[in-house]
């Protein structure tokens, strides 16, 4: 190639066309033509240069330490020229990647040329100031860019998408989809869904996942959208500062009315116009590059009508299968963050939250299980009790009579109630009942321990639990006796009391207290306890060597909680109670950081030392008063007075958060049973029977059959209602174990009406009882008896009331027309009329 042919070549194709002709000539004749053969390296890094390449033919690749980056270079690159014409080092390595041929000049005669000819300096001085000039101008834009987008950045997308239902798989897909395109996209649904962590996922599962992604919440956007537009000739708007990446318009729907055409058309045609200023032109529509996704938890036509992609983010309530699964991912994210051990939950609390709808959604399933965290006390397991939710039924018809009677309060948290009834008079005088039953005359007219425990204990208990329900449990003798062991046991054999096996309790412990409840009242029947002092200590020492033998080897109040037939009467009673014991859910979840009425703990502001719930049950997550004992453990230890001991309709919780349970079911009909069991003559005499109950056998084998037979009713009445359901298709009949609840009234009113007998007629002979116990005559001692009319009137009262309430309930659960239940009614009113003949008999 002549010369001339290389200054035409110089003055096309490389960057020394500005120069003459002249100087290009100069040039043209110094060079040497060189081949370079491939993967040889020709210029190294912080070298000195040995002279000017320019690249005639070939591939060569560009590697800076420096500036991190790679390049590959083209036909007329010149190589070493600002290294040389700076006299620096060289700012690469140049290596070839094919075989290569290039011109060269050495440094020494390329500096010759460059004092020959002092315009080259000045050409290139003048040509490197201006691409100084250039790359600060870019670096002031990016530094304005970064300053007005820094506050609304998203760094990264929190989680991806739990679960494995058809819910979440779809939604997987469809933000899969949407990650591809470049399309706008809103994501709408109910509040707490983590939409905006939806939009980050679409970013940063697509190709310009580079690129800056921002979030602003459109309520806080000025009504002109200087923000988002920009200001002509002004500051830069989102848009322009985002250049290729994407924007997050969270809240749509709380976006200004003035905005609305302008977000419409910027969604639409990609144009936008900068906000102008008052009496300044109108500035010329400009074209976004950015991506525009859109948050709304409500629809807003104007917007949805022009948005590319629509995607809906199914709410939580709907996604139970994934439950279990999103669970455990905030049980695993939480304990990570806490640096603390691997915790479960039991499938009882996955239950527990199954039944509930999360009006907030994931979010108020993240704080429940925190909050369920921080309420654990050193185990591994979440359970049922420790996992609580906001209330879904609305407290209303309650009357807190802690603030109504604030010496109620006072009394409630004293030392009095009931720590010293119970250590100072209960423990002392049952263990003097027991000896007086065991040592004193063995029938009920001379024994007054037989006397209290039949004529007055009974009757009392019954009539109290629609005031009180499981009040008697509080200060219960058992329990006394089980918990002195307990710390005896650690006393003198120090140790680590067992958790309890929740899930072999829930499953099985209310069948064990059914089986003990039924032999027992086969026990009263069959040797005549109630006329047998001996014997019915030794069922109260029975019961006793029960709590005391579980409080030795689990912690808390496992039997009462769990296996106590007395405890298990007492809490399906209390479900009609007209009082309850709760707390105000509220302030438990804003202001409760400790869960001292829960777990105990030391004294913190008005809150006492505590041990905690003896039967594990925060009273913000009651539903149900069987597993509330009022021993007012929570009231002493609430710092916040968030505690309520309310007023309210009588079993209200049968019809608004109760749970059935099939022990129950069974408990209740064993109660109702052994009201025909007590009165074995008085149905023998009603059937003209003679059952040869004075034959052991005989006894045995009728009351067996009596503590089963009246449960044919019900099942009857089941049976056709069950019966109406397929014939009527638009009748959705309730299971058994639901309605079986509405019994529960005539249950309670007829065994009170039993003891109504032992209490109005016997009862009021406690004082010549007394005396007769040791010995001394009490003949002239006051004797008061009602009259055997008035008790007939009161038993038969109790039966009608009984029946009314059992046909309300009844109504009030199955929520639905009076002709459709008629068969259980008609089985109640049944029912009571043969407790009716066998009791008050007329």
């Amino acid at each position: 190639m002549n010369i001339s042919d290389i200054v035409v070549f110089l003055q096309q194709k490389t960057c020394l066309g500005n120069l003459s002709a002249e100087i290009l000539s100069e040039i043209a004749s110094l060079v040497s033509e060189q081949t370079v053969a491939a993967n040889e390296v020709m210029i190294t890094e912080n070298t000195e240069p040995d002279g000017l390449y320019i690249i005639q033919t070939g591939t060569l690749a560009s590697d800076s330490q420096l500036e991190s980056r790679q390049s590959s270079l083209l036909s007329g690159t010149v190589l070493n020229l600002y290294a040389l014409l700076l006299e620096q080092p060289t700012q690469y390595t140049i290596k070839t990647i094919s075989e290569t041929k290039v011109w060269f000049i050495n440094s020494s005669q390329f500096q010759n040329i460059v004092e020959q000819y002092p315009e080259i300096t000045q050409a290139f001085s003048q040509q490197l100031a201006a691409e100084i000039k250039e790359l600060s101008s870019q670096l002031q834009f990016e530094q304005e860019r970064q300053e007005i987008l820094r506050p609304y950045l998203v760094s990264k997308a929190k989680r991806g998408v739990i679960g494995k239902s058809r819910y979440s798989t779809r939604l997987r897909s469809q933000i899969k989809q949407a990650s591809e395109t470049r399309e706008s996209v809103l994501l709408f649904g109910e509040p707490g869904l983590e939409k905006d962590n939806l939009a980050a996922l679409i970013h940063f599962g697509s190709a310009y996942r580079r690129q800056p992604i921002i979030k602003v919440d459109c309520g806080k956007l000025q009504t002109s959208g200087a923000e988002l537009f920009g200001r002509s000739g002004g500051k830069p708007g989102f848009i322009a500062s985002l250049g290729e990446g994407t924007l997050i318009l969270n809240n749509i729907q709380q976006l200004p009315s003035e905005l609305l055409p302008a977000i419409a058309t910027l969604i639409e045609t990609k144009q936008y116009t900068p906000v102008t200023r008052p009496g300044g032109e109108v500035a010329e529509p400009q074209t976004s590059q950015a991506r525009i996704i859109l948050i709304s938890e409500q629809t807003v036509p104007q917007i949805d009508a022009v948005v590319d992609n629509l995607i809906k983010v199914p709410p939580l309530r709907v996604r139970k299968a994934d439950l279990e699964e999103q669970v455990n991912y905030y049980l695993n994210l939480i304990g990570r963050n806490k640096c603390l051990n691997k915790t479960r939950i039991t499938s009882e609390a996955v239950r527990k939250l199954q039944a509930y709808d999360f009006p907030n959604n994931l979010s108020e399933l993240e704080n429940i299980i925190e909050r369920a965290i921080t309420q654990l006390q050193g185990c591994d397991d979440i359970t049922e009790e420790i996992v609580w939710q906001s209330q879904s039924k609305k407290k209303q018809y309650r009357l807190n009579l802690l603030n109504k009677y604030p010496k109620l309060r006072y009394f409630l948290r004293s030392d009095w109630f009931p720590d010293r009834i119970n250590y100072g008079f209960t423990f002392g005088f049952f263990a003097f009942i027991v000896l007086v039953l065991f040592i004193a005359p063995q029938n009920r007219q001379e024994n007054f321990a037989l006397n209290l425990f039949w004529a007055w204990w009974w009757p009392l208990i019954l009539i109290g639990f629609p005031f009180v329900g499981r009040l008697w449990c509080a200060v219960c003798p058992f329990m006394i006796y089980g918990e002195i062991t307990q710390k005896l046991s650690l006393i003198l054999f120090p140790r680590k009391l067992k958790r309890w096996p929740r899930s072999a309790a829930e499953l099985w412990g209310g069948w064990f207290l059914f089986g003990l409840f039924a032999l027992i009242l086969l026990w009263e029947e069959l040797w005549d306890l109630e006329n047998t002092a001996y014997l019915s200590a030794c069922l109260l020492l029975l019961i006793t060597a029960g709590a005391m033998i579980f409080s030795a080897i689990f912690e808390r109040r496992f039997w009462c909680r769990y296996l106590c037939p007395i405890g298990g009467m007492n809490g399906l009673f209390a479900k009609l109670s007209m009082t309850e014991l709760r707390a105000q859910q509220g302030t438990c979840s804003a202001e409760c950081t400790t869960y001292q009425c829960y777990k105990g703990g030391a004294a913190k502001g008005e809150g006492q030392e505590t041990n905690g719930c003896p039967l594990y049950s925060h009273p913000a997550q009651l539903t149900d008063n069987r597993d509330c004992v009022l021993c007012m453990t929570c009231l002493k230890a609430c710092p916040h007075r968030s505690v309520e001991f309310n007023l309210r309709p009588p079993g209200i919780e049968l019809w608004t958060t109760h749970t059935p349970r099939s022990y129950e079911v069974a408990l209740l009909f064993l109660l109702l049973n052994v009201v025909f069991l007590h009165h074995l003559p008085e149905i023998s005499t009603r059937l003209g029977l003679d059952f040869h109950l004075e034959q052991f056998s005989n006894h045995a084998l009728v009351s067996i059959v009596v503590l089963s037979l009246p449960l044919v009713l019900p099942l009857l009445a089941q049976s056709i209602i069950q019966l109406i359901g397929k014939l009527n298709p638009k009748y959705k009949p309730r299971q058994f174990i639901e309605l079986a609840y509405g019994y529960l009234p005539l249950v309670l009113a007829g065994n009170l009406a039993h003891y109504l007998q032992l209490g109005l007629g016997e009862g009021g002979k406690i004082l010549p009882v007394t005396m007769a116990t040791f010995g001394l005559d009490g003949t002239s001692l006051p004797v008061l008896v009602a009259h055997p009319a008035v008790i007939a009137f009161l038993q038969g009262c109790s039966l009608i009331f009984g029946v009314l309430l059992s046909i309300l309930l009844t109504q009030k659960i199955a929520r639905q027309q009076f002709k459709f239940l008629l068969p259980q009614h008609m089985a109640i009113i049944a029912l009571a009329i043969g407790m009716w003949e066998i009791i008050v008999g007329f």
